[in-house]
């Protein structure tokens, strides 16, 4: 999941860039009204993360230029205002949630997946036995719960919505750590061992293939003689 973050407390933005990264969402942030309207424009996020308070224009000024812009990208509003007026007013707007701080990450990860999921109108995703829900970050084995990290799991909605395709290393990367450089290259490969040992027995199949990338697909059983 692509995520703009506008937040103009740099400590802050850091802090919830590094804990939304390590959760499996690729994060760009930055810290100035105009700007983010500029970057919101130029670039389709999955969602906006948007304090009320910033420099050049504040976050209501941008959540109105990208909604008379028919921009439709979910916004989500962060902020430490958090009186009905400006709830209100922000709702009106057109923002789609409003969170105030301080507020609990797992919280905002799961209020992110499912209005990112409503907007895309997820279906549920199936390969093998393994079911994933992407609305609600949910993955069985037909009835058994599967419990992955937040990684995991975005590596494996990547290859189920390509299933039987072969999905490059960088597009991995750039899906589960935020960026394609050589040593986050390297970084995901343990990830795909690690989720290829919690899927095995699921009638799953994630096949490396040398040169490309990865593949997921229902698992080929013994042929039968006629």
């Amino acid at each position: 999941m692509d995520i703009l973050l506008v937040e103009d407390d740099i400590n802050l933005s850091r802090a919830l860039s590094d804990v939304l990264a390590h959760r499996g969402f690729k994060v760009s942030c930055c810290g100035d009204g105009i700007e983010a309207v500029a970057l919101a424009r130029r670039h389709e996020f999955d969602v906006v993360l948007l304090d009320l308070t910033l420099p050049g224009i504040d976050g209501l000024d941008v959540l109105r230029q990208l909604r008379s812009g028919g921009a439709p990208t979910p916004v989500v509003i962060i902020t430490a205002r958090d009186s009905v007026d400006d709830k209100a007013r922000a709702l009106a707007i057109g923002a789609d949630d409003y969170i105030a701080k301080p507020f609990d990450v797992v919280e905002l990860e799961a209020r992110l997946r499912t209005l990112v999921g409503r907007y895309r109108g997820d279906d549920e995703l199936r390969c093998g036995t393994l079911r994933f829900d992407p609305r609600a970050g949910i993955v069985v084995d037909g009835s058994r719960p599967l419990d992955l990290s937040s990684p995991e799991r975005a590596l494996l909605e990547l290859l189920m919505r390509r299933r039987g395709q072969a999905v490059p290393k960088e597009m991995l990367c750039q899906a589960v750590l935020g960026t394609g450089g050589a040593t986050s290259v390297e970084a995901v490969e343990p990830l795909v061992e690690g989720l290829r040992e919690r899927i095995a027995g699921t009638a799953t199949e994630l096949m490396a293939l040398r040169g490309v990338g990865y593949l997921l697909m229902d698992e080929v059983g013994p042929a039968k003689d006629d």
